[in-house]
Order: C-alpha cells, then structure tokens, then sequence
C-alpha cells in the first residue's frame, strides 16, 4: 500500500510545509479572546414561512435560520409579526401544531427548542405536534452544548430534584458523563440554570447570570429568542439598557453593503454596544410597515420605511433569482456584514 493510502486511512494529510496534520477532528471551534459586552441581535418575521405547505419544509427553514444564527454567533433572535393584525388568529391552542395557523410562536418554539442543550430537552420540553420532525433539523453544536472532548468553566445544567447527603444545596444536571453538580443554593426541580465549575472541584459549581459565559468569558453562549407583535415593537420593547445604538434594515431597494460601510485601508470594527440587523418576509419590509398601526400613524409606510434604521442595504445587489428567501438572505447578510464586528 503507498504512503499516501495509509495517510487517508488514518484521516491525515500533508501540508505544503511537509508537516503531518489530523484532519479527523475539526479544528475551528469557538474560542475565546476575552469577555464581551456588546451584542448582536438579528429579527425574523412570521412570514417567512409563508411559501411553506408542509412541515417538514417549515422545520427546514426554522433549521437553516438557527444553524446561521449559531455560525455567525447572534446573541438574540427577535421574531415578529408582519401580518395584518385583522388577519392573526385570536385564540390558538397552545397543545396543538400551530406552524400553519401561528408562524411566530411556531418560530419561537422551534428556535428554543434547537438552542437548548439537548441533554435537558426531554426534561423542559413536553412532547409537541411542533416538534414531531424535530429529529430532521440540523443541530447546532454551540459551546454551551456539552461535548465529550471539551471542557469549558461554564455550564448549561437543569436541576434535579431530591435531597443531597449533606442537606444543603441542590443537584444540577449538566450533561457531563461524570454526573451532575452541586451547587450551594436551593434551586426548584427542573430549572434551566448557567453554572460555572469550581476551578479545583469540578464536582461543585455555582450559578451565574446567564450572560456571564459571554460577558466574562468570551464564549458564545447561544440566542434568546424574543417575540413581538409588530415592526416597531421590535424597538420599544428592547431589553437592552438603552436600546439598539445602531440598526440596519434590510431590502431590495436598499444600497449596497459596501457603499453603506465603505472599507476604510486601516481596518477598524464597527463601535456600537447592541446592533440590531432586520430581515424581512418575502414581501418585504415595506409590507410588515404597512401593517404596523403604530407606524402607520407615524406616516412611516413604503418608501418611509428606511427612517426606522441607521443603515438600508441589499444584501446580493443583482441576484440572479427573482427572489432570496430569508433563510438566505441571513447566510448572506451575516457573511457580508460579519467584518463590522469582526476583531472586536
């Protein structure tokens, strides 16, 4: 057998340099270069699952969304309604599948869904008609997704019910074949909580505001998933002190990401503290305006629309398909616009 055969049996290949490299595990998982304190939140709304006759085409699309929005590493994930509120179905029953008749709480249920750790989904997460193709989405293997080849100080866990030996504290679940931990505070059963491990005994841990793993550490540590009932909503409901300091509108009839962030021959990442990136549905973000009462009354309709925003680009000026569907646009948005932030 050649060299080269018995090289491709052991998944290793040769650089130009000569040198062995262990191609067998990937090499490109999140690290961390300190703590953050500024993030990036991205809106979705409810009609982007509009052109969907199907489940199975419906959690497709939710998978997409969330496998961009972990790649590119968003913070938050707002969705919102750009329906006619006359159109909104009053009464939904929250036990029944609701991906035809509630697109948003649909979106909601599925986004969390894959954002959790999948080791506490059967704990938190009670068996849904939502959820029955659930096992065909992608998943999305974020650091705060226990893995067994890596250790990280901070921890997603859901406490366990039951007395300890010593009579103080309760159990946490954390996903780690070593078996749960101890934390000092008395915790009801089956809560999500974020831990971070004792330094000298991982047996211990105790918990910590869930966006310390972001904040202190550097780690991206998944979305939260925030819903609204309309365009403007998105803004005043904002639960980040201050609000989104820099807001971008996306759209056909917008210019360029180039023209709206000329490259400069010194680069520099954009200064903001929560910048805010809105998609819309397949009509637009001129449609979920028009639909707004609230801008509606503001006179922010159509062309107007931009006003809302410190920045309205086009994602792919001169696309070659007479549309691009969301779930798209956001691989292509995120990829053009990542180097605003990028460095940082």
């Amino acid at each position: 057998m050649a060299f080269y055969e018995q090289d491709r049996q052991k998944k290793r290949r040769i650089t130009t340099e000569g040198d062995y490299v262990d191609t067998s595990k990937p090499s490109a998982f999140f690290k961390p270069s300190g703590g953050r304190d500024w993030t990036i939140s991205v809106a979705i709304p409810g009609s982007v699952l509009s052109t969907c006759r199907r489940d199975d085409q419906r959690t497709n699309i939710v998978s997409h969304l969330a496998r961009a929005l972990a790649v590119f590493s968003i913070d938050e994930v707002v969705i919102f309604d750009d329906s006619h509120p006359d159109t909104r179905v009053k009464n939904v029953d929250p036990a029944s599948y609701t991906g035809d008749i509630d697109p948003c709480g649909y979106l909601d249920h599925l986004l969390q869904y894959l954002e959790m750790p999948p080791f506490m989904r059967r704990t938190l997460l009670p068996i849904h008609p939502n959820l029955k193709a659930a096992g065909l989405m992608a998943s999305l293997d974020i650091p705060s997704h226990p893995h067994q080849t890596d250790w990280l100080p901070y921890c997603e866990g859901v406490t366990i019910a039951g007395k300890l030996k010593g009579g103080k504290g309760t159990a946490v679940d954390v996903g780690r074949k070593e078996g749960p931990v101890t934390i000092s505070h008395e915790v009801p059963p089956k809560t999500r909580i974020t831990v971070q491990i004792d330094e000298y005994d991982p047996s211990l841990a105790e918990p910590v505001d869930p966006s310390a793993p972001r904040t202190e550490g550097g780690y991206y540590w998944g979305y939260s998933v925030r819903r609204c009932s309309s365009l403007a909503n998105i803004f005043e409901e904002c639960a980040f002190e201050g609000g989104y300091d820099l807001s971008i509108g996306t759209s056909e009839r917008g210019v360029s990401i180039p023209d709206a962030f000329p490259e400069k021959k010194k680069k520099e990442p954009l200064s903001f503290s929560h910048l805010l990136i809105v998609f819309g549905g397949p009509r637009g973000l001129e449609y979920a305006a028009e639909n707004d009462p609230e801008l509606n009354g503001m006179g922010i309709v159509r062309g107007r629309t931009k006003e809302l925003f410190d920045h309205w680009i086009n994602v792919l000026p001169g696309q070659g398909s007479r549309t691009i569907r969301t779930d798209e646009a956001l691989f292509i948005g995120l990829s053009g616009l990542r180097r605003l932030w990028e460095g940082r």
